[in-house]
């Protein structure tokens, strides 16, 4: 699939996992937005070096590091109104922490404002395309008091404000169903300029389902859902062993050999022995012994993949609310920012980052920089690379999207030329073409 060389800024970018997959499917990016300087670390290593497989065109009036969107909105307003028009698509989404039913959902959390911020970015850009991903609760009605019924749905408000000037389409997707080994539903938002309707052929969340099987053909994956096992069997400590940790004093990690399965050698991309991000946690005896116990029950009561009853928590003394044992023949439930929410399915200890990095389609060359976790308050200051993985959008699916989106935009070029050059074109259709082109 030819897709040109179309462009796009990524806002909210966290480490880069939309990014990387748009530009896996042929995109180029220009710059993007991250303020937390962990997730930009990791953003800039993999998408901005000089040897990067992947790299974004910088412009000379950014300096490349963590900045806020409304820091960029302030200081450097004059420079994205000289962009007003040229730029194909503006990606990303606001912090979905605020929104997830899987926090405390805070009507007053700050980075819910956000959207307002995101869209006066789109709104001084005008992209052709905006792409929005989000978790489900941005669906939901919030608690505002400064509203006339005393709610807001921040999902409405993107849709109502970008339908001004875009045909705004939405749709929640499973993301295992583009081969992520990972069931995990996310809402998307695809808006297109109201003047470019007309030249495109259907819904693009049509197309893109359309499209799904040939892209799933094209990444060798030949049976959906892909399993957790299939995901990350060649990472097991019994068949590996284990080696000093090559970033942390004091740890371990898996010494890897090879990849075993199709997924597996699609996400290793002959990328040769030492992949990065498989440091273990250092468990404790009595931890180690009491996940056994849970990875046995949890086999031989059929609980794998959701959570655990409350008597059998009682029973370990848990007060942890979200621990779950993996299913190895099913996609992973969806991937949280805490490294000891999910058990492997058959070696008693929490997953490393790189697991669940396969868990979200992550290539294993790329690596993830910053702090591994952090706690208490700095929760919501800090992402650390287990919250960099939690929080990112599966390249594997931000291909497909890409890849769909690149298709539309050349048969709109080719449309527009197709018009400009037949001469029973009207100076009315003329006029606007020549505008658009």
């Amino acid at each position: 699939m030819n897709t040109g060389n179309f462009t796009f800024i990524d806002v909210f970018a966290g480490c880069g996992g939309l990014s990387l997959g748009l530009m896996q499917a042929g995109w180029q990016g220009l710059f993007a937005i991250e303020q937390d300087v962990n997730a930009f670390e990791t953003f800039a290593h993999n998408l901005t070096t000089e040897n990067a497989k992947y790299r974004f065109n910088w412009p000379n009036w950014l300096f490349k590091s963590q900045h806020s969107i409304n820091d960029i909105l302030q200081n450097h307003r004059t420079n994205l109104a000289t962009l007003e028009g040229t730029v194909d698509m503006i990606v990303g989404g606001p912090p979905c922490q605020g929104f997830s039913s899987a926090g405390r959902r805070d009507p007053n959390d700050p980075r819910n404002r956000l959207v307002e911020s995101y869209l006066e970015f789109v709104g001084l850009i005008k992209p052709k395309i905006v792409l929005i991903e989000n978790v489900k609760g941005i669906t939901q009605d919030f608690v505002d008091i400064n509203s006339a019924d005393g709610k807001i749905n921040y999902s409405k408000q993107i849709i109502d404000s970008l339908s001004i000037d875009y045909f705004v389409s939405s749709r929640m997707i499973d993301t295992s169903a583009f081969g992520v080994p990972q069931t995990r539903h996310r809402f998307f938002i695809i808006a297109i300029k109201k003047e470019l309707i007309p030249f495109f052929d259907e819904n693009p969340f049509d197309a893109i389902e359309q499209y799904r099987f040939s892209f799933l053909r094209l990444k060798g994956i030949h049976s959906i859902p892909v399993s957790s096992k299939s995901a990350i069997s060649d990472l097991e400590i019994s068949r590996n062993g284990k080696q000093p940790s090559r970033d942390s004093a004091g740890f371990e990690e898996i010494a890897y050999i090879s990849p075993q399965t199709s997924y597996q050698r699609l996400m290793h991309c002959e990328f040769g022995p030492s992949i990065p991000d498989t440091r273990l946690a250092r468990h404790k005896p009595e931890i180690v012994s009491r996940f056994k116990k849970i990875i046995e029950l949890c086999h031989a009561d059929g609980r794998l993949n959701v959570t655990l009853s409350a008597e059998l928590k009682a029973s370990f003394g848990l007060r942890k609310c979200a621990i779950r044992v993996l299913d190895p023949d099913s996609p992973s439930p969806t991937i949280t920012s805490m490294p000891d929410d999910l058990i492997h399915y058959n070696e008693p200890r929490a997953l490393t980052v790189r697991e669940n990095a396969r868990l979200q389609s992550f290539p294993d060359w790329f690596a993830f920089k910053g702090k591994y976790t952090t706690g208490g308050d700095r929760r919501k200051k800090e992402v650390p690379r287990f919250t960099q993985v939690a929080n990112a959008v599966p390249p594997l699916m931000a291909e497909a999207i890409g890849r769909v989106l690149a298709t539309q935009l050349l048969r709109l070029n080719q449309n527009l030329d197709s018009r400009l050059n037949s001469a029973a074109a009207d100076q009315n259709d003329l006029e606007l073409l020549e505008a658009l082109a």
